[in-house]
């Protein structure tokens, strides 16, 4: 199954927001402590999966934001 990297980023953050959930709730310290472990290797993960993500773009800086053009119209 091919994920993409936005997939991997959502995944962490749930991964992560679960750890300070648990950490409130007063969780065992060993779940808490496993699942962070967890979450920042993941997190290596999905950020080496978004800089190696195959995203191209003929965009440039002059493009500036699509829904509000204050340059260049075609």
């Amino acid at each position: 199954m091919n994920f993409s990297a936005i997939t991997y980023l959502v995944i962490t953050t749930f991964v992560l927001v679960t750890v300070a959930v648990f950490a409130t709730m007063d969780f065992p310290f060993s779940w808490v402590f496993y699942l962070t472990v967890f979450g920042q290797a993941f997190l290596i993960f999905s950020v080496f999966k978004v800089l190696k993500d195959n995203y191209t773009t003929i965009k440039t800086f002059e493009d500036f934001y699509e829904d509000y053009p204050i340059g260049r119209e075609e």
